[in-house]
Formats: C-alpha cells, sequence, structure tokens
C-alpha cells in the first residue's frame, strides 16, 4: 500500500510536468531538460520545474503599457505592427518588436559610477514637486541608500507622490529589509514578487530587475545601477563596483513612468494608474524607444533587438556586460557580423562577482574568438555596465544582461537611443577601458589545464539557469 502511494504520488506531478513542458516550452532542448528531469529524477525533478521551470505572470497592463510590452506570437496579434511602412532600418527594428515609434527631443547623459550618478539623482529628488518614481533591484541601507531613504522620506513631507519598488528576492541583498525600513519612514514601498510560505509564493525567477527613477516629468534615471556603497570611492575605501548610469530628459521620461506604474499596479494588485498627460517640452535633439521585457507579453523583446540590430550593423559592434551567457542565436549575429567584416568587440570583467558565470564563459570565448571576435577582459573593481553600441549612432542602454536569466526570466528595460553625440562619447568610453585592459587570446583559452576544462564545461551546462 505504501510502495503505490509514492508511486502515485511520484506519478503524478511527474506527469503534469510532463503535459506542461510539452505544450509551453518553446526551446525543445529546454522541453526536453525538464521532461527528462520530471521522468528520471524522482520527487526532485518535478519539483525543480514547479519552482524554476513555470512561467507563471499574467501582466494586468492596459493602456500605453499595454502597447509597450506588447510582443505578439501569434499572426493576428502581429498583423497590427507589421501594418504600415514603419521605420527604415536599425531604427525599424524595435518598431517591427514593440510597436513604438522612437521619442523625438531627449537628452541621454552618462553618467559614471555612483560619485556622478547619485549627487545627481538625489538632487532630483530634493527638487521634486509632484511625484518620485524609484524601482531598483537592489538597496542596501548603508550610506548612499540612507541618504536616498532621507531624501524620500522628505519628499514625502513636502506633499509629493513618492513610491518605491523594490524586488522582492534582490532585497533580501540587504539588512536590514529596504522595505521595511522605508516604511517606517512613511514611504509608499511595494515588493515585486516576494517569496513567502504563507500564503506559499515561490518566484526564484522572474525578478524584476530594472532600475529607474522618474523625478516630475522633467527628469528619469536608468540603467544598470543598484544603490548601494559599492558604487562609490572614498577616502577610506575602494569602489567595488564600476557602471554606467543615464539621466534622461525629454518625452522619453513619460514612457519609463508608464512602466513603472505597470509594475506598481503589478506588484500592488491594484488599479493601473494614467500616465500623466503633459505634453513634455523636446529636451534635445536624441531620439528614443522604451523596449521592456519580462516573462509576460514582452518574452524575448530585447533578445530579438539585440540579435537583430547586431545583424544590420555596418562597421562595429561594441558590447559590455558583466555576464555573457549568451544564447545561440546571439551567437550566430555576432559570428554573422564578424564574417561580413563587422569588427565586434566584447569586453567582460577580468574579476566576476559571480564565479561560475566567469568559468562558463570562458567554455564559449574560443568559439568567437574563430571568427576574429575582439575579446576583452577589463581590470577591477568588478565592471556591471551593460552597453552595446554599433556603428556610429545607435546604443542600447539599461538593465539586461546577456545571459538566459536576465532577457528570458528577468524584467528587464532597454533604451533604444539614435545619437552620434552619444555615441562617439561611449565609444571613446569602450576605448579608454579597451586601453587599460587586457586581450584573450586563444592560447589563453587552449592551454587551461584538463581539471578546468572540465569546470569550465560542467558550469556551462548550467548556463541557462544561471
Amino acid at each position: 500500500m505504501l510502495t503505490a502511494l509514492l508511486v502515485l504520488i511520484y506519478i503524478t506531478p511527474a506527469t503534469l510536468g510532463v503535459y506542461h513542458a510539452l505544450l509551453y516550452k518553446r526551446d525543445p532542448r529546454a522541453a526536453m531538460g525538464w521532461i527528462m528531469a520530471c521522468i528520471f529524477v524522482p520527487y526532485g525533478g518535478p519539483i525543480a520545474y514547479f519552482l524554476f521551470g513555470i512561467n507563471r505572470v499574467r501582466s494586468r497592463a492596459r493602456g500605453l503599457k499595454r502597447r509597450l510590452f506588447y510582443v505578439g506570437y501569434e499572426v493576428g496579434q502581429r498583423a497590427a505592427v507589421h501594418s504600415g511602412e514603419g521605420e527604415p532600418g536599425k531604427s525599424g527594428v524595435g518598431w517591427r518588436i514593440t510597436g513604438q515609434t522612437l521619442t523625438d527631443g531627449n537628452t541621454v547623459t552618462p553618467l559614471y559610477n555612483g560619485d556622478i550618478a547619485y549627487p545627481q539623482m538625489l538632487d532630483a529628488i530634493e527638487r521634486a514637486s509632484e511625484r518620485v518614481f524609484l524601482a531598483t533591484y537592489i538597496l542596501k541601507m548603508d550610506t548612499i541608500g540612507t541618504q536616498f531613504a532621507d531624501a524620500l522620506q522628505a519628499a514625502v513631507a513636502r506633499g509629493v507622490d513618492v513610491r518605491v519598488l523594490v524586488d522582492g528576492f534582490g532585497e533580501l541583498y540587504a539588512w536590514p529589509r529596504p522595505s521595511r525600513a522605508l516604511r517606517k519612514r512613511g514611504i509608499a514601498t511595494a515588493r515585486f514578487l516576494p517569496p513567502r510560505l504563507l500564503p506559499p509564493s515561490v518566484y526564484l525567477n522572474m525578478r524584476n530587475h530594472r532600475k529607474i527613477l522618474i523625478v516630475d516629468d522633467a527628469v528619469a534615471f536608468a540603467g544598470g545601477m543598484n544603490i548601494s556603497d559599492d558604487h562609490v570611492e572614498t577616502d577610506r575605501r575602494k569602489r567595488d563596483v564600476t557602471d554606467v548610469h543615464f539621466s534622461i530628459r525629454g518625452q522619453t521620461v513619460g514612457e519609463l513612468a508608464a512602466v513603472f506604474l505597470g509594475d506598481w499596479s503589478f506588484a500592488t494588485r491594484g488599479e493601473e494608474d494614467e500616465v500623466p498627460k503633459q505634453v513634455m517640452k523636446p529636451q534635445g535633439d536624441m531620439r528614443c524607444r522604451v523596449v521592456p521585457d519580462g516573462p509576460n507579453e514582452a518574452l524575448d523583446a530585447l533578445a530579438v533587438t539585440i540579435q537583430t540590430v547586431i545583424s544590420a550593423a555596418e562597421r562595429s559592434v561594441d558590447i559590455m556586460t558583466p555576464y555573457f551567457l549568451p544564447s545561440r542565436e546571439l551567437m550566430g549575429a555576432m559570428e554573422s557580423a564578424a564574417l561580413r567584416g563587422v569588427r565586434v568587440r566584447l569586453v567582460l570583467p577580468e574579476k566576476n562577482n559571480l564565479f561560475y558565470v566567469h568559468w562558463a564563459h570562458q567554455n564559449i570565448l574560443a568559439e568567437l574568438l574563430r571568427w576574429d571576435i575582439e575579446l576583452w577582459y577589463q581590470e577591477p573593481p568588478f565592471c556591471h555596465t551593460k552597453l552595446i553600441c554599433i556603428d556610429n549612432d545607435y546604443t542600447l542602454i539599461g538593465s539586461a544582461n546577456l545571459d538566459s536569466r536576465s532577457l528570458r526570466l528577468n524584467f528587464e528595460l532597454g533604451i533604444e537611443v539614435f545619437s552620434r553625440d552619444l555615441n562617439a562619447e561611449l565609444a571613446a568610453y569602450f576605448h579608454r577601458v579597451i586601453a587599460t585592459g587586457r586581450r584573450i587570446n586563444y592560447d589563453e583559452l587552449a592551454n587551461r589545464s584538463m581539471p578546468v576544462r572540465l569546470r569550465d564545461s560542467a558550469a556551462a551546462l548550467f548556463s541557462p539557469y544561471l
């Protein structure tokens, strides 16, 4: 009797797991992996699939957010996006994927490291008169985090609409918990998909990795920088992380506010607020497009955008990312560009904060070298910057890393910027980084010892989940 019960307990969830993977996993490799796990790993396989393999997220968005997140897969859904002539060349890629036209009249300014970014962000909060929306993955309640908390609390006291959205898993990097600390100060704070036992809600994947600060209708800040002392250098401590954040002025600020309000509505299970319908004055000559991405209606928006703009490159592709575990499609786009004579450069941190990611990416770099793609290691401290610059007029900034977790499991944000001036400034930044970096050669990878090669290959097996 007991044996029959144990078999039933094994067969039922395994069957449900196989059924679900067959119907909903679009990648045959992922589907096969999960099916094998459910069948041949009793009890543990179905549990792992329940925790890591199922996308449970469905947005309740409407209005502008619905358009921003529009990435349909059925023919009927795509018809609306493909109708009309659209935009030419690289500028048309994002339009075809999201249905969003480019927004004119913007200025995007790079802010190098927390020493430059944080003072400007804090100054904007201190000047706020109507609203402050802040979304971040990690907010540590250290010296810098406390300064932000003080500024947000002062804004609340002035009658400003202040809302802070922290990721439910990302906040576990900090103690005390930022959500508790901010609520004690009277600041409206929400957590995005927090893990909890009662009632059960275990969202280990599907993190909100976006970093956005919107102040009034005047300025927004976006990129990949979290909020902590790690990004600041003082007389007493060295900087642990380098990064580039961006200030944005102009009409794109309203689109970023729409993304935040959609996430806020999802996290609070409330009705989505209307985006402020104020006509913002042009603040420059840069054209921008917001490209949200997530395991919902926006699935694959950034991945497809990145692959396609690389495929459209004519002269150069410069990529800087902290975590590089690309899909075969992205690898193919980079290799194809190099074979067409496009100069392709990839800059990675020499010392990664996630050692297993470093091991895994070493297993794939030799293939890129085969096609004359330049590979560079940036010297410490750890480089957390995410940049893609193509030719002399296209830049993609935002929060996404080039790995499966980021591009398929997280809620991310990309911003396309069409500007020769911004591209030139960031190209100069690439040159400065490379000038102090170290170029990776084939011999370095080929001469790894057998234990190291086995270690790297084993780590690469788990790259879709790292």
